[in-house]
């Protein structure tokens, strides 16, 4: 007969009649189990009890949630207490007291039933055997760098110690998260079962059938798998990682620095001490700005977008049962695609059939290629393509819950299309367009029922991209952001709000991005320089690769609809483009040539003729500069967004700015930007930048005010 001899907030135990205990982690008042020091704390001391109990042959740490611990209480993370000294004793002696379960001379295994990453993944690695549920849903792994941070449960010294320097380094960098039969491949479990009825008996029977109650790191004599950082193996990886992350993180994710710092510095130590090394790297990445920054910004504000929390209250869910779309192009084919995976009814209109069809060409293009890598059934591809209905018939959009147009950007066939398709769209349904710089205001004009009109911006490729723009004209009801917001969470994308403008938010911030990349090669600064110093500051492209992506003709085209809006450094921008599209036909990279040149079958360069077009002063600006320079610029366009009353809120730009024109992650978006720089620092610097770079970095007088008053956006 089983005894339970506590039961918490936090996990219950019992020992069974066979004299196993078993620990079940249960945190009531979270919706998952969470890695948090006051678990630990309070897990180590029951299983200190355990060990010391004379009847408990062995534990079994399990959980009876979806999880078995999905990782850290990022509440905690994001919150670093003031005092880091007491937080750092307090992972030492978290340290110790794991030691001392795992040299108790008692097994502990490690019953995974659900997904176990981060701290959960480490408090499996202190058992003496893990055991794993065989199930596809399941992750393992240590995905801690994702947050700015490094495994701070002993992760990197155990990992390194248990499947070797070199996989342990690649895994932890490039937060490696795998499915149970992968993880049992490299090394992650021990064992796996097939479904969770069995886990408990399996591991009971582990322990029964005299598992040792020693750590392979604590075996007399144990080397690290594959040789430590002393051998030609561990030797190459520590040389070439360290090259291979400055390039890829140029130093802006510490986090990563000090992961990889603490496998170097502690595996060849006594684990003990390999501990106290990971923990000190651990409170120097928790207190950086940069882990601050991703944690608040790339985890809770994106999964609050995410969750739609910027629905108007009060509204009924709007369930998108059958999707009208308006221009089966790029962008029209592959909202048509995102809709009927997620289980809508799509009519795909286009001038003829025979457009549509090539729209819907796209999806069996996508669906084949997941086809074919085991992702899904001929019949899954069937199912979906049955949901995409090709027509050149207005008529068949009867019956719609939602029309998105996506024809070309031109105001004149918006309207057009906006009158024939409204006139069989219920009076009750919603009309969006996914006009990318035509003010929705202005488009709304069109319509008979501008408070059901909206605009739902998408990014390209629609497929890949997770941001959803929506644009609130004057004149657009709570009730259709509402139905917008409710579309995009129903099609899985992260949905932010923003009232209506010229290229709204982040057309125009993007637009503030390449114009300055081409103000810069106008002023002199080598093109390889402003490319070069864009990566290097974390932006994923840099400005004139961007912008031969987007096609000058189509940047030149945008700049024309502006019209009265112009100004001079506007044609100055204006004038790089038309220079490089008119004059001399390099429109980007559709035509094989722009700022760039695109040889076939090889990589991209940049055209050895802009030196000459464009004359080189290569003592005129400093690589620290040219990088100010486009995040400022952008930064303090996104200010004026929201002063403006453009950006609803700071959070929104921020997300915005992340998923909609790669944003640094480091820095936490725009406004976490100008926090990470300082604001009064900020203000010093664009100050400097109007004497010598023109108007458009003055500072609007409220953000000077804020800089006065040592205000920041959000709480550091």
């Amino acid at each position: 007969m089983e005894t339970t001899v506590i039961k918490n907030d936090l996990f219950e135990y019992r020992v069974d009649d066979d004299g196993i205990a078993v620990i079940t982690i249960n945190m009531v008042n979270e919706s998952t189990n969470l890695f948090s020091i006051d678990f630990i704390q309070k897990y180590i001391e029951v299983a200190a009890n355990a060990v010391a109990d004379s009847n408990v042959k062995g534990v079994v740490v399990t959980s009876n949630r979806k999880d078995f611990m999905a990782g850290a209480d990022l509440k905690f993370i994001s919150n670093p207490p003031e005092d880091s000294e007491q937080l750092l004793n307090d992972l030492l002696e978290m340290h110790k007291g794991f030691r001392a379960l795992e040299q108790a001379g008692k097994p502990f295994v490690a019953a995974i039933n659900g997904t176990a990453l981060g701290g959960g993944y480490e408090l499996a690695l202190t058992c003496h055997c893990r055991i794993a549920v065989n199930n596809p849903k399941i992750k393992i792994g240590l995905p801690e760098v994702q947050l700015g941070l490094l495994p701070g449960g002993g992760g990197t010294q155990r990992l390194a110690r248990l499947i070797g320097v070199p996989s342990a380094v690649a895994y932890i960098l490039q937060a490696k998260q795998f499915r149970p039969e992968a993880a049992l491949e490299e090394g992650y479990v021990d064992q796996l079962v097939d479904n969770a009825d069995d886990l408990l008996a399996a591991a009971k029977k582990w322990i029964k059938d005299g598992g040792k109650a020693v750590q392979p790191w604590d075996n007399r004599g144990s080397k690290v798998p594959g040789g430590g950082l002393m051998s030609k193996k561990g030797a190459e990886t520590m040389i070439g990682g360290i090259g291979n992350l400055r390039k890829k993180t140029h130093g802006n994710y510490p986090g990563a620095k000090y992961a990889m710092a603490a496998i170097h510095d502690g595996v060849e130590l006594p684990l003990d001490r390999g501990l106290e090394v990971e923990a000190r790297y651990f409170i120097k990445a928790f207190y950086s700005k940069e882990a601050q920054n991703i944690i608040r910004t790339g985890f809770f504000f994106i999964n609050e977008a995410k969750k739609g929390k910027a629905k108007p209250e009060g509204l009924d869910f709007y369930k998108i049962n059958k999707l009208g779309i308006l221009g089966a192009g790029m962008m029209g084919a592959g909202i048509a695609y995102v809709s009927a995976r997620a289980g809508m009814d799509v009519v795909l209109k286009d001038v003829s059939v025979e457009n549509a069809e090539k729209g819907k060409a796209y999806s069996t293009k996508l669906l084949q290629k997941r086809v074919s890598k085991g992702r899904m059934s001929e019949d899954g591809m069937q199912g979906v393509l049955n949901k995409i209905q090709t027509s050149e018939n207005p008529a068949d959009l009867e019956g719609c819950d939602l029309i998105i147009e996506a024809v070309f950007e031109n105001q004149d066939l918006k309207a057009k299309v906006t009158k024939e398709s409204e006139a069989v769209l219920a009076a009750n349904k919603v009309y969006a367009s996914n006009t990318s710089t035509i003010p929705i205001s202005i488009l709304a004009k069109a319509s008979e029922r501008p408070k059901n009109f909206i605009g739902i911006h998408f990014f390209s490729p629609v497929d890949k991209m997770p941001l959803v723009e929506i644009i609130v004209g004057k004149e657009t009801s709570d009730y259709a952001i509402g139905a917008a917001i409710d579309y995009v969470t129903q099609i899985g994308k992260v949905p932010i709000v923003v009232n209506d403008s010229r290229g709204f938010f982040t057309s125009r911030v993007f637009g503030i991005y390449t114009g300055e990349g081409a103000l810069m090669l106008e002023e002199g600064v080598p093109a390889t320089v402003i490319e070069n110093v864009a990566k290097r500051i974390g932006m994923p492209v840099g400005p004139l690769a961007v912008t031969d992506e987007v096609a000058l003709t189509l940047a030149l085209h945008v700049i024309d609809a502006a019209g009265e809006e112009r100004n001079p450094t506007v044609d100055r921008i204006y004038n790089v483009y038309a220079k490089m599209a008119r004059e001399l036909g390099r429109e980007g990279k559709k035509a094989g040539k722009g700022f760039y040149d695109y040889p076939a079958n090889e990589k991209k360069r940049l055209w050895s003729g802009l030196k000459e077009i464009f004359p080189q002063n290569l003592d005129y600006l400093d690589g620290e500069t040219v990088g100010k320079r486009l995040l400022h610029m952008m930064a303090l366009e996104s200010y004026r967004c929201y002063e403006e009353g453009v950006l609803r809120t700071t959070k929104d730009g921020d997300v915005g700015s992340l998923m909609g024109f790669g944003f640094p992650p480091y820095t936490g978006g725009v406004f976490s930007y100008i926090d990470y720089v300082g604001v009064a620092e900020f203000v010093k610097e664009c100050d400097d930048f109007t004497q010598r770079f023109g108007e458009r970095f003055a500072i609007p007088d409220s953000l000077r005010k804020m800089g006065e008053e040592g205000k920041t956006f959000y709480k550091h």
